[in-house]
């Protein structure tokens, strides 16, 4: 890795002011990864709770004292012209890694930490050729990209840099995918940015610790300049449909835009990464009949005025949780329905702006943003994954699955109890009948604050119909509205619609699928579609904390490691074997069984009718990271070109 000690020790007192406000641990974890001093860390280690900046009680002098240090440090090694040190041996940044976070951080986390980090000399999620690139036929190869998302942009990148030819096609006239289309009042993550970015390139000038739609889409943006893909991208081109062709074990990939009716790509690898993206939108009795507005938070229509107008809200979910409070105080009267609570916890980061110190740190101090990005990772992922399943001897399992989970279960609720100001009837409307995480557990964005106002009313009566002028329950209120909106989230279950896909013998991917039993081997490859990888797709949605951006990032080093076998073996097609993908999803059928999303209580977009779990990855980040780090070929049906001899192939 590369820094530049000069720039960060060239301004004394920036560097200074910098540190008076920045987070102290990354800082002090920079100090001792350069000095080796474990006799100050271990004197600090005892006042860190956990991984998040504002479970540390480090003491003042402490803080200076380590401040002070990481000054003369910086200096000695700008005036010494030195580079990092090499990264430490493993035990040794165990221990830094666990005392940074309050907790014993596994063995099996060192090797994930150096790669995501980027600590060592070589970025390893980039592609490494063993054969001398200039002796493959590249140009010949073809990859076409379904959707200029996170996913899609990554792909891209990766794949732009391998010098592998390729094109991405995204229906919208945009860069961004979900982060284009749902741009509604209050829309924002609810993973810490300082993860929620490419590994491969980190932002320091986040405004925000959890940003908002706006600056994550100039983020996406920025990105695609930076490393020159807008060139490979098209815009407003739909995919309607994409066919296996045996004979020449190419993709035949149908599209349409504005400029040309239709048309037809060929391709060796076809990768959809459109991900979740068929708003839901409920088929209420009398909805045509409504004379007012109508908005649904996946397509947002800023033409609709909400000032001052009485507004109803349908769904109570992330979208909802998010735009609610963004409204509230622009309403007349805000009428919020609700089919189901969800659980909801405080975070003093969630509406907080990162500091001018924190970002001038993040920018300039060598290593800063590195132990920054391990913090926020280790308390958004793994930390809670075994509090996820269900213990069977548990004694109160209709309200949660072991102890760990009741204790969480209990403390949301006395956070909830808190924000309500003791009010027991709309704790009740707000307490869910299943256990934590459940659901997604959502941030709150001051929804509880929200529901005690006077021009709030949060309504548990099932609705019966759309009138006219309102929503009517079934208990024959009507409750007067002007404008509609849905916060009713995705059909997760219609995954590739609403394109075609068809692989060997004409079969449809429906037909394999069914109306709502999508499975992948690793989430990404099914038997008799050759040369298909989805990402963002099966059992690979994050229901327990991580980012999805993480995630991508390791379907993307998976597929283009599996590109580089065709490329370097002049494979004309590889598919997954039967036996391997059906075995891969018993053992992820047998994990969620024993998992919070398959508790008799829960119901979600996560399950298909026969209750079976077809979104939520059962994996920590630590195991999904290892199942996708390599490309076992033996576990593909590999078919050569004619040159060549499919069984020397495989065998080699």
């Amino acid at each position: 890795m590369e820094s530049n000690f000069a720039e960060a020790a060239r301004d004394e007192q920036a560097l200074k002011s910098a540190l008076d406000t920045a987070d102290i641990v990354p800082a002090l974890m920079t100090l001792v990864y350069l000095t080796g001093d474990f006799e100050l860390l271990d004197e600090v280690a005892p006042h860190i709770k956990g991984a998040w900046n504002f479970l540390e009680s480090i003491p003042d002098d402490l803080k200076e004292e380590i401040r002070s240090k990481l000054v003369a440090t910086l200096k000695q090694y700008a005036a010494e012209g030195a580079t990092v040190p090499r990264t430490p041996h493993r035990q040794t940044l165990r221990r830094m890694m666990s005392a940074s976070v309050g907790t014993e951080v596994p063995e099996e986390y060192v090797s994930l930490f150096v790669e995501e980090l980027r600590l060592g000399d070589v970025d390893t999620r980039a592609l490494q050729w063993r054969t001398d690139p200039k002796s493959l036929s590249l140009d010949d190869f073809k990859v076409v990209i379904v959707g200029a998302g996170l996913s899609g942009v990554c792909t891209g990148i990766r794949l732009k840099e391998a010098g592998i030819p390729f094109v991405i096609l995204e229906r919208n006239a945009g860069l961004g995918g979900t982060w284009y289309e749902n741009d509604y009042p209050g829309a924002g993550v609810d993973t810490p940015n300082q993860f929620y970015s490419y590994s491969f390139n980190p932002n320091p000038d986040w405004s925000r610790h959890f940003s908002r739609q706006n600056e994550i889409l100039k983020y996406i943006n920025d990105t695609v300049d930076k490393f020159g893909l807008r060139e490979h991208i098209r815009f407003n081109v739909e995919v309607t449909s994409a066919n296996f062709d045996e004979a020449s074990a190419r993709w035949q990939v149908n599209c349409r835009s504005q400029d040309v009716e239709s048309e037809q790509l060929e391709c060796n690898v076809f990768i959809t990464a459109a991900g979740h993206n068929v708003a839901s939108t409920p088929a209420f009795k009398g909805l045509e009949s409504f004379s007012g507005d109508t908005v649904h938070t996946a397509h947002w229509n800023h033409g609709v005025d909400v000032n001052g107008k009485r507004v109803a809200m349908i769904g109570t979910g992330a979208s909802g949780m998010q735009v609610g409070p963004a409204i509230v105080d622009k309403v007349e009267q805000l009428t919020i329905f609700q089919r189901s609570p969800h659980w909801a916890m405080g975070n003093a980061n969630y509406r907080r702006d990162t500091t001018e110190g924190q970002r001038w740190a993040l920018k300039h101090i060598p290593l800063f943003n590195e132990w920054a990005r391990f913090l926020v990772f280790w308390a958004a992922s793994d930390g809670f994954h075994k509090t996820l399943h269900i213990d069977p001897e548990w004694s109160q399992p209709a309200l949660s699955l072991n102890s760990e989970n009741h204790a969480m279960r209990e403390n949301i609720i006395a956070y909830m109890h808190n924000e309500l100001d003791g009010d027991e009837e709309l704790l009740k409307k707000c307490t869910p009948d299943y256990p934590p995480y459940g659901k997604r557990l959502l941030r709150d964005n001051h929804w509880f604050r929200m529901l005690k106002q006077d021009h709030v009313d949060l309504v548990v009566n099932p609705i019966s119909h759309i009138s006219k002028t309102g929503v009517v329950t079934t208990d024959g209120v009507e409750y007067p509205a002007d404008v509609l909106v849905f916060a009713t989230g995705f059909n997760a279950s219609k995954l590739l619609w609403p394109m075609e896909i068809r692989g060997r013998d004409g079969v449809s991917i429906r037909d394999v699928w069914g109306e709502d039993d999508p499975r992948a081997y690793k989430g990404m490859t099914v038997p008799g579609f050759p040369n298909l990888f989805v990402i963002a797709g099966l059992n690979t949605i994050l229901s327990h904390g991580g980012s999805a951006i993480f995630h991508t990032e390791c379907q993307v080093t998976y597929i283009l490691k599996a590109v580089r076998e065709m490329i370097e073996r002049d494979l004309a097609s590889i598919e997954v074997r039967e036996e391997i993908y059906s075995g891969y999803n018993d053992v992820v059928d047998e994990k969620l069984r024993n998992m919070v999303w398959s508790h008799r209580g829960v119901t979600s977009w996560y399950k298909n009718k026969r209750n079976r779990v077809t979104m939520t990855s059962p994996w920590r980040l630590v195991d999904f990271w290892a199942l996708t780090h390599e490309f076992e070929l033996d576990e593909f049906i590999a078919v050569a070109n004619v040159e060549r001899d499919v069984a020397e192939l495989q065998t080699a």
